[in-house]
Parts: C-alpha cells; structure tokens; sequence
C-alpha cells in the first residue's frame, strides 16, 4: 500500500475518481491528502471522504519559492510516497520539484510533447488535429517535459467543442490515473492502451 497526496487546483474529477478506487480495499494506494493552491471546490470531495485538506496561497508569500518551500512542508508532513498533480494549475519552483524528483506524477490532457501547457484541449482543436489524449508523467523542471509514464490517445470527432472533448478525455484521464497510481504501486511499468 502506497500512501499519495493529491494536488488540486479544480473541480478534483480526477481526486473523486481516486477517492472511489481507493475505497476497494484491493486498491494499493491511500489518499492520504488533498492539498491546493486556493479554495478548490474539489476540496469537498476530500472532505467527504475524512481526508486532510490544505490550501497553500502563493498570493500571501513574497515569492514562488517561500510558496513552495510551504507547500513542500505541507505535502512531506504526511510522507507520501507518490505526490500526484491532478490539475494542480501552477508551476512549481525547481526546490519544489527536486524535492520530490521520482514520486512526483501529472496527469495532463494532450499526447505530449504536442500542446504543452493549460490550454491543450483548445490548442488541439485549433490545430486541426484528429487526436489527442492523456498523458501521465514524472514532472521535472520545465513545463511538461518529464519522462513520460503512459500515454492514450483520444478521437476528435467532428463538431467536438473545447467542453466536449475536455470530458471526453476526462473520461480516460479517470481510468488511466487509476490504473497507473496502481501500477506503481506494485513497481510496474504501466502499459500503453
């Protein structure tokens, strides 16, 4: 049983999908808690689930290192093995980053390197492309650039808007973290699917 913290910056649709898994008592990881960066609504998911929550504001720090060294503490308190960012909405400082190298996971909504960054799903449509897709990677100093884990793609279909394909891969984005998380718990390479 591998403990995990989740950072969120959203709704947390990938959190409640975890917080579900985890409630099989076969599932080899434990939510441990749930941190952000603000008032996430995704937070009440945790709540609901009796798992410690934490906000860490950057606005109150003088800068995005003091935010993160807080934000480090806060996530090493509870000594988790895995850290997943699972639309976690900013990028973490090098400290931040090199404290956790190797347990640290994104989930991000694009076949990387393609459409890097928050706006991968508009940035696909824009492009034309006919696919996309989900992938999960170990995060390191730049903007989506970590060695990638797994990756699935996606269809963009015909008269696919921005909100459309969002829960479309949303969808897959809940059974690849799922699947993946478990994966390393038991030290497996995750299969592409």
């Amino acid at each position: 049983m591998i403990s995990v913290v989740v950072l969120i910056s959203g709704s947390g649709s990938n959190l409640l999908s975890l917080l579900k898994k985890s409630e099989n008592p076969l599932y080899p990881a434990k939510i441990v808690a749930v941190g952000s960066d603000l008032d996430a609504p995704g937070l009440e998911h945790a709540e609901l689930y009796e798992v410690d929550t934490f906000v860490v504001r950057p606005e109150l720090f003088s800068s995005k290192e003091d935010w993160a060294k807080t934000l480090l503490a806060n996530v090493q308190h509870h000594q988790p093995d895995l850290v997943v960012l699972a639309g976690f909405m900013k990028i973490l400082p090098a400290n931040f980053v090199s404290a956790l190298k190797g347990k640290l996971i994104n989930i991000h909504p694009s076949l990387l390197p393609d459409f890097k960054g928050a706006h991968a799903v508009r940035d696909a449509l824009a492009a034309g492309v006919t696919k996309t897709g989900v992938t999960i990677h170990y995060v390191d100093e730049g903007v989506d650039t970590g060695e990638i884990i797994v990756q699935t793609e996606v269809d963009i279909e015909p008269g696919d808007t921005e909100s459309i394909l969002h829960e479309r891969i949303k969808s897959v984005e809940h059974e690849l973290l799922g699947s993946t998380i478990e994966q390393l718990a038991y030290k497996q390479k995750p299969v592409l699917r």
